[in-house]
């Protein structure tokens, strides 16, 4: 009998020791000799034993990867984002299981994960959209291995896809005061200026509230996030649905320090906001947001983002997206000297560390006006350190 069969037959036949009835064997055509079969699969006799002794589940060499992912994804609502939920979705549907959804899952290789990655590549897919498809599942196969269905998790020991850091571009000044110019009389314009002055994201821009601004204390406090997600009520008449849904990181959760000039500017963006309300009459639905839709409903970030390209057109610019203001308004706080701690809390990152990768390329300046600076202070206006001439043999050089 040949090793796969080896192998099937120990599986069932521990299968069936530990949950009586569940043995059959998958070769009737063939005599199984059982005590051969146990002497050739001994090793993973042992260890499968060991592990239904520990009280794991014993493997299932039935269970196909992509059933598991389906069963996977069942048991993450309540535990992450619906938006991360819906990409989770998407990623398993349109890249896991076409790739690798027949293989049984354990047998799956680290081989034909890394082959996997290489066809997306190859495809046009760019290195972070690899890189998130194999963090999907590396999470779903941790799980496996959680569970006791596999033994390592091929995931994590494949090839990760090495991403290039791309310079986004930004807003100059210049460019910035030309934009808030075009934009000071539209009703998204505060948006914009905002968007621009902390380097909000889109979600959280149009999720900013009424009741998180205090103009005494001059502040301003973001606390929700509007976003797109999947409609999962079989019975609603679209496809996607726009919710306010609260931040959930205490780094994303911050206090924004308003200056007179802004505090003004969201008092003149209030009272546009109150006679919108008033000619809206009944049909305004109140949801506290500052930058709703003419009825007071939540408004779509993808049809912000086409308002802002055009706003942008007008204003010189071309096309821009509103993910570009965030970036330029990181960009503007650092040309500016904000230390890299402070622009890291104003984004709302959840560490130090994420602003260093992204923008670290914009402190060369820091870098050299500190080297330029201890080394004035330790060399000031001194003869050069190196002498002059070689030394001659009988001089100290040590």
């Amino acid at each position: 009998m040949d090793e796969r069969a080896v192998d099937v037959c120990v599986r069932r036949m521990l299968r069936a020791k530990f949950e009586p009835g569940l043995f059959e064997n998958p070769y009737p055509a063939e005599h199984i000799d059982v005590t051969a079969i146990a002497g050739e699969g001994a090793e993973l006799s042992r260890q499968l034993a060991r592990e239904s002794a520990r009280g794991a589940p014993v493997p299932d060499d039935r269970l196909t990867v992509g059933t598991f992912l389906d069963r996977w994804l069942l048991h993450l609502p309540g535990h992450i984002s619906d938006g991360t939920l819906d990409d989770y979705e998407d990623t398993v549907r349109l890249h896991l299981k076409p790739g690798l959804g027949r293989h049984k899952l354990t047998k799956l290789t680290v081989a034909q994960v890394d082959a996997l990655w290489q066809a997306k590549r190859k495809a046009g897919y760019k290195a972070n959209s690899v890189r998130n498809m194999r963090a999907v599942l590396r999470k779903a196969l941790g799980q496996a291995e959680r569970e006791g269905l596999v033994m390592r998790n091929v995931a994590a020991l494949s090839m990760p896809p090495r991403v290039p850091v791309e310079e986004g571009r930004t807003l100059t000044v210049e460019d910035g005061k030309r934009l808030l110019d075009t934009t000071a009389d539209h009703r998204m314009g505060v948006l914009v200026l905002l968007a621009l002055v902390f380097g909000l994201r889109r979600g959280e821009a149009l999720g900013l509230m009424w009741n998180a601004f205090d103009p005494d204390a001059r502040t301003l406090r973001v606390t929700h996030s509007v976003k797109r997600l999947k409609n999962r009520d079989p019975n609603a008449s679209t496809k996607t649905r726009i919710v306010i849904s609260e931040l959930k990181t205490k780094r994303s959760r911050r206090v924004l320090c308003l200056t007179p000039e802004l505090v003004e500017a969201i008092k003149r963006h209030k009272a546009a906001h109150n006679k919108e309300r008033l000619m809206a009459g009944e049909n305004w639905t109140e949801h506290g947001l500052m930058f709703p839709t003419a009825f007071g409903n939540p408004s779509d970030p993808d049809t912000f983002s086409h308002l802002f390209s055009r706003l942008a057109k007008k204003a010189g610019l071309g096309h821009w997206h509103p993910h570009e203001l965030r970036h330029s308004g990181a960009s503007l706080m650092l040309a500016q000297g904000t230390p890299l701690h402070v622009v890291s809390e104003v984004l709302g990152h959840a560490s130090i560390a994420i602003t260093k990768d992204i923008y670290g390329h914009l402190l060369e300046g820091d870098r050299r006006a500190a080297t330029e600076a201890i080394s004035s202070a330790l060399l000031g206006k001194q003869a050069p350190v190196a002498p002059t001439v070689a030394p001659r043999d009988a001089e100290d050089t040590g």
